[in-house]
């Protein structure tokens, strides 16, 4: 059994030494060529699925949502002339309404939508930028992270012995000196992106592609930032083909030109808490699309899972919420979750890391696009015969997807927090069994007050399927695990739910008291699909 400990204090060479061969960087040195490649290909693949009959009316029904969008949703992030551009569009558009063949919808006014959305979606990454942002970075969460800062907020900063970088990241920078890495992480919070970009500038690995939401942006100091890391925008709110294609295009030309790239699988946040299991796959099908152009240069993709896991997350209120009123994501991305500005964001990371100094990122076995596992060199450890040439693209990526699902799961790094918030939930679960989730969180607080000896009991059942789970690499523990049953129950109270207004639960008087249901759920959730639930049953 492996427990995660505290990492000793280690620094890793730099894969490439000088920053101007990065990938990135010889790409960016023709950023407008770049930008043409993508809206060439991005054409030709539209083209390939409308046809020619139906392409107005792809069009136009492209610029009625655009203008809905603009006058629903509009963000400070939106070009200055979105209102002039497609409402001009569209007179261009009716000119054609009694003659939707004209070869000039497909020559004139596709491309002036695709060079427009290629734009949008185009990064701006300097290399000098990107120096100053990332030491600005490391050294901001590193004076948050550390111990002393309090007594001496100058003194010495070590983030590698806080954030713990566990699993396979020797293997992921061998692998990054032979193919082109595509990390897929899971996602819970804002902080993610800034976590995974001090992961990958610890690790000695050269700047990443990756996609931010387009809604950060609004904010200029956080647009400097991610433009200057390697980020590329995406905009969720447009869901249409057009849109859609020229996104997957960007990624897919980006990883044919040898840039490492980086997306959410899961495309937003995790709403419920859990590892998302219903995966994106029109990003993962970029990367099938990139290996079949660069078999022919014998190059190969490494699809890298990647595990955050947390004390605590700031937003999970919020999240939580929508999770159980089901609201739509365009609803969603309206407040932003409530950190709609510099000064709140700045907050939440100070809050953050004033009240939690523990953070494991699990770095999971590197796949081929086919779903299997490599060793250092890339070759596949366990052949399951599947090729793009054999099997079509539905069910390489079903099993890619599958894959990545397990190793997500199998990175999760369990705390003595985690543990808590399950047992105490499913034990209010089994105590009223027929009841729906929502009226389970309705629940007063004289129903939700469990007798410590009996919640121990089923706190050892828990710990036991966990630790039989780790001996199977199926999940890995903490080394809180391996202390005193009590002292682990007082360090999971200490934690669950930091700061939260009101904590999901407290210990007292030898009971275990439920102050927030829904938060005890949301934590909960973070051990959903094991079936650890079936030992307290």
């Amino acid at each position: 059994m492996k427990e995660i400990k505290k990492n000793k204090k280690k620094k890793y060479e730099k894969i490439i030494n000088r920053s101007k061969f990065w990938p990135i960087v010889q790409l960016f040195k023709d950023r407008n060529g770049f930008m043409n490649e993508v809206s060439q290909k991005s054409q030709k693949k539209i083209l390939e699925k409308i046809k020619p009959e139906n392409l107005y009316d792809e069009l136009i029904n492209t610029v009625y949502k655009e203008k809905l969008r603009i006058s629903n949703i509009s963000w400070n992030a939106d070009p200055i002339d979105d209102k002039k551009f497609w409402y001009s569009l569209k007179e261009k558009l009716i000119e054609f309404e009694n003659d939707r063949n004209n070869k000039k919808i497909k020559e004139e006014i596709l491309p002036i939508v695709i060079d427009r959305y290629t734009k949008e979606i185009t990064g701006n990454f300097k290399r000098s930028h990107h120096s100053f942002a990332r030491r600005l970075i490391s050294s901001f969460l590193a004076r948050l992270l550390n111990t002393a800062r309090l007594r001496n907020p100058f003194g010495n900063l070590n983030l590698n012995s806080t954030i713990q970088i566990v699993g396979k990241q020797k293997r992921l920078r061998q692998l990054s000196k032979k193919g082109t890495i595509v990390m897929v992480p899971t996602h819970f919070s804002h902080l993610d992106s800034a976590l995974i970009g001090w992961v990958i500038s610890h690790l000695g690995l050269p700047a990443f592609m990756y996609g931010a939401g387009l809604v950060l942006y609004n904010l200029k100091i956080f647009a400097y930032f991610f433009n200057s890391l390697g980020a590329y925008k995406v905009d969720r709110r447009k869901k249409h083909i057009l849109y859609l294609e020229t996104l997957k295009t960007y990624t897919e030309r980006a990883i044919i030109n040898g840039c490492h790239n980086l997306f959410y699988p899961g495309g937003t946040r995790s709403r419920s808490g859990s590892i998302e299991k219903n995966l994106k796959l029109g990003l993962l099908g970029s990367t099938l699309e990139a290996q079949k152009e660069l078999n022919k240069k014998k190059k190969k993709i490494f699809i890298v899972p990647v595990t955050f896991n947390y004390q605590f997350v700031l937003e999970g209120p919020a999240l939580i919420n929508q999770y159980l009123s089901k609201n739509k994501l365009d609803k969603s991305l309206l407040k932003d979750l409530g950190y709609s500005n510099t000064f709140k964001i700045l907050m939440f990371l100070i809050k953050y890391f004033t009240h939690s100094n523990r953070m494991a990122v699990s770095i999971g076995n590197p796949l081929d696009i086919y779903g299997n596992r490599v060793d250092n060199k890339g070759n596949p450890i366990n052949n399951n015969n599947l090729s793009l040439e054999k099997n079509n693209k539905k069910e390489i990526l079903n099993n890619l997807s599958e894959k990545i699902i397990d190793e997500l799961m199998a990175g999760t790094v369990v705390f003595s927090s985690l543990i808590l918030s399950f047992t105490a939930f499913e034990i209010i679960r089994n105590k009223f069994k027929k009841m729906r989730i929502e009226n389970i969180i309705g629940l007063p607080e004289d129903e939700l007050i469990i007798d410590i000896n009996y919640f121990k009991k089923n706190y050892k059942l828990v710990l036991d399927f966990i630790k039989k789970l780790s001996e199977n690499k199926k999940i890995k523990i903490s080394d809180e695990l391996s202390i005193s049953v009590d002292d682990q129950i007082k360090t999971g109270c200490k934690n669950l739910g930091l700061y939260h207004a009101i904590r999901p639960l407290e210990f007292k008087k030898n009971k275990i008291i439920i102050k927030n249901i829904k938060m005890l759920f949301y934590y909960r959730n973070r051990l959903d699909g094991y079936g650890i639930e079936k030992v307290l049953n």
